[in-house]
């Protein structure tokens, strides 16, 4: 099959989901009443009524949240795994997830707003990035790449030292609730004001990705190739670097930590339109939208109550990441 067609495919199977997510819950929509929420909000006629809150205070800003933040952590995922010549690298890797970890659950422990804790959860993300990088540069004997993958994997370590340190301190009957909760990641508290003041940060991460995706087929080359073909790897690795970070570090500030989509969702996209990461990017960035947009639906409609995405997205991504190995295997 084409690559165009599978793209085209894709958009198809996008639109589906996007449409079943947002009309599924316990409050279901009808298509007529989908389209008279919409036109009403077209025209400015509005009623409160309670399909009304439901769906563009809630449905809405969850499913526009689901799709900006899958997309964005699979695209960092196939950057670090491009970055870093490693199939196996998620957003993870250098400790972006347990940094941000060990923001929020400091701002949770010292009874911060909800906007103080995405904030803390932020900064904590990108501090931790910075740790990762500078140690790395001493670190001069050593292949760079390599050095970065093990000083992220050290300071990861020593921030779920600091968080398990947290839980234990924290009162067992209102910080620990909320801490493991915001670990396991989810969307139902995400609301309109915080993709306003998430996208902006996570569209200055997609623009660099997405406009110098050609390059990272170079920066996939050994170092002195690459330097041979004339790319600043330092520079250009940086920049990589810095925008999945920041993509990363915005979607864990207010979803918590969402794991194995970075991981799984590049194979994907390798397997549908190859290695070339000028149409593996745009590909991951969808495909991550479906399985989030997927999974959520999931977490919300399968049981009584809702289930942390966390559980979900490790008990579907990890069969379907041995699947993946097996079939790779079997096809080499």
């Amino acid at each position: 099959m084409r690559q165009s067609v599978r793209i085209t495919l894709l958009f198809a199977l996008f639109s589906i989901v996007a449409l079943i997510a947002i009309t599924s819950g316990k409050y279901s929509l009808t298509a007529n009443e989908l389209w008279t929420l919409i036109s009403n909000k077209l025209i400015g006629n509005v009623e409160y009524s309670r399909t009304e809150t439901v769906f563009w205070q809630i449905r809405f800003p969850r499913v526009l949240a689901a799709i900006l933040i899958g997309g964005g952590l699979a695209i960092a995922g196939a950057a670090y795994q491009g970055m870093f010549r490693n199939p196996l690298v998620s957003p993870d890797i250098l400790g972006v997830s347990s940094g941000a970890g060990v923001g929020a659950v400091l701002g949770i422990f010292l009874g911060q707003s909800m906007l103080s804790i995405q904030l803390f959860a932020f900064a904590g993300g990108l501090a931790t990035v910075a740790l990762v990088y500078f140690i790395a540069r001493l670190a001069k004997q050593h292949d760079p790449v390599l050095s970065l993958v093990l000083v992220g994997i050290a300071i990861s370590a020593l921030c779920g030292s600091a968080i398990s340190l947290m839980k234990i301190l924290a009162d067992p009957y209102t910080q620990l609730p909320s801490i493991t909760f915001w670990l396991l990641g989810g969307l139902s508290t995400i609301t309109a004001s915080d993709l306003i003041s998430v996208a902006p940060l996570m569209l200055v991460g997609f623009i660099p990705l997405i406009l110098l995706r050609w390059r990272m087929n170079i920066l996939s080359l050994s170092d002195e190739e690459a330097r041979a073909l004339g790319l600043n790897v330092e520079i250009t690795r940086l920049v990589f670097i810095l925008s999945a970070t920041l993509i990363t570090a915005s979607a864990v500030s207010i979803a918590g930590i969402i794991g194995w989509l970075g991981l799984i969702v590049p194979h994907i996209a390798r397997l549908l339109v190859g290695a070339n990461f000028s149409q593996q990017l745009p590909v991951s960035l969808l495909v991550g939208a479906i399985m989030l947009l997927i999974t959520d639906t999931l977490a919300r409609t399968i049981a009584n109550i809702e289930l942390p995405l966390g559980i979900l997205t490790s008990a579907i991504g990890a069969p379907f990441f041995l699947m993946l190995l097996l079939r790779t295997r079997k096809g080499s």
